[in-house]
């Protein structure tokens, strides 16, 4: 295959075999409970210069709780795949955690050009649909996918993607290299002790990061029996053979939203992007990470009850119009 035009930068390199070799070897198969707390996973899964992946963002069924915990156990130099994401990116990189980002979206605000300028952070471009491709290639053990966008673009010269000869047509197509995340962390409606998941509406690549990543932390709304994932099967949207580790995190998306359980907090979003249009996480990581010791101290101490039972009403009455 004749490269015709390359991306000039550093990217994760993958060895599908060796990946699925792992996988095979050290992924727990059989049905054994994987309930920890979020310090207990995050404590034997994340791993200082670990490749982090998590699905959806820090306002809409993201892992939030997870991240809060990755950030008040000073876990360093984590290479992120930031894509559909901003705050998470934000608030990972100005508490030291990470240093690398491969961004499909990054927002704004000046503390991503001050990280940049200052060395705290390198930049690797890519776009939301490259980077979705790029987890989709690591699930399937390929590794590359084909794309028909992104070559021709200023991000592709900051990129590891190449524009090669299609074999078939003679024409240029983009390749993408594939993601296998050193861990993936993922918060769904449901879970079983097992970690068979369920997401229900709008999801991103969840999937796939559970079957592209070595190791899956799953946080969840609630547990369920496996009794009821066997009644039916057909919802399961994560299988429990790729994860890890389980976590039951209520308002684990908090100040975010999960849908048909809780909507997000207008105060709590308006707080985190007010310290990304400063430039200045200090005092919202303070509050909101170093003051408590776990989510569920959090949640009462920082959050609250009625902010809580709030929320959830909104929700509630929003599902109740929209049927």
């Amino acid at each position: 295959m004749r490269i015709l035009e390359e991306g000039k930068t550093d990217y994760l390199k993958v060895d599908p075999d060796g990946y699925r070799a792992s996988v095979r070897d050290n992924k727990p198969h059989q049905m054994v409970s994987k309930l920890m707390t979020h310090k207990e996973a995050v404590e034997r899964f994340v791993r200082d210069g670990d490749y982090l992946a998590y699905d959806c963002n820090y306002f809409q069924r993201g892992p939030s709780s997870l991240i809060r915990e990755i950030v008040r156990q000073r876990k360093k130099n984590l290479w992120l795949c930031g894509k559909f994401t901003y705050i998470a990116c934000a608030i990972l990189v100005e508490a030291g955690c990470a240093d690398r980002i491969d961004i499909g979206f990054i927002g704004f605000g000046p503390w991503i050009s001050r990280a940049v300028r200052e060395k705290k952070c390198t930049i690797y471009e890519y776009s939301n649909a490259v980077m979705t491709l790029r987890l989709k290639a690591g699930a399937m053990g390929i590794p590359f996918m084909p794309a028909r966008s992104f070559g021709g673009t200023d991000g592709f010269q900051h990129s590891g993607c190449k524009i090669v000869e299609d074999p078939f047509t003679g024409k240029p197509v983009l390749l993408v290299p594939a993601l296998n995340p050193d861990v993936s962390i993922i918060h769904v409606h449901q879970a079983d002790e097992f970690g068979n998941a369920r997401v229900f509406g709008t999801g991103i690549a969840h999937a796939e990061c559970a079957l592209a990543s070595k190791r899956v932390i799953v946080s969840a709304e609630e547990i369920v029996s496996t009794d009821e994932f066997r009644r039916d099967p057909a919802r399961t949207s994560i299988a429990h053979f790729t994860v890890d580790a389980v976590v039951h995190a209520p308002f684990g998306a908090y100040p975010g939203t999960v849908q048909g359980y809780y909507a997000s907090d207008p105060m709590g979003v308006i707080e985190a992007m007010g310290a990304m249009f400063r430039g200045d996480f200090t005092e919202y990581l303070k509050k909101h990470v170093y003051s408590v010791g776990s989510h569920d101290e959090y949640l009462q101490k920082v959050v609250g009850t009625e902010k809580l039972a709030e929320i959830r009403r909104r929700e509630t009455i929003r599902e109740g119009y929209a049927s």
